[in-house]
């Protein structure tokens, strides 16, 4: 699937892969709570989770093809950049600009969760895959106050 729209799973894998690859060599950063309840779901699981900060969210998240010209906030080799994805790549993103690119390959910086978060929106992603027990236990981990659960068409 990935192949159909340029990428290459060795060089960008799905997130949940490469997690799952970090995990066996026991090398999964700690960051924060939000994002080590979300690793470790994905890690048990399989599934490519998403977390973004919904306060830093400028309209509805979709996922669609790029056009190219969107700007996707990143690091490069330890320095703030901004790039655009590839025309035809798919993509996350909201009105200001892609919050992950190559479906799930890399999160962006602009709508991170950082432990400043107080609200946040996760992405579970699973073609023909029961999400819900991954979603019941993200739930479980983060104690939240209030969980939505949405299923995108």
């Amino acid at each position: 699937m990935y192949r159909a729209f340029g990428a290459k799973p060795q060089r960008t894998p799905c997130s949940a892969e490469a997690l799952r690859k970090r995990a066996a060599r026991g090398d999964v950063p700690v960051v924060d709570r939000l994002v080590d309840a979300y690793n470790a779901v994905s890690i048990r699981f399989a599934v490519p989770i998403g977390g973004e900060d919904r306060l830093l969210l400028t309209g509805t998240e979709r996922l669609v093809r790029a056009v190219g010209d969107e700007p996707f906030d990143t690091v490069k080799e330890g320095a703030p950049v901004v790039e655009t994805p590839e025309p035809g790549e798919v993509i996350w993103r909201d009105d200001l600009g892609v919050t992950c690119r190559r479906w799930n390959w890399r999160q962006g910086r602009r709508t991170a969760i950082t432990a400043a978060t107080t609200s946040a929106v996760f992405l579970l992603e699973g073609l023909d895959t029961d999400l819900t027990p991954a979603a019941t236990m993200l739930a479980e981990l983060l104690d939240a106050d209030t969980v939505t659960i949405e299923r995108l068409a």
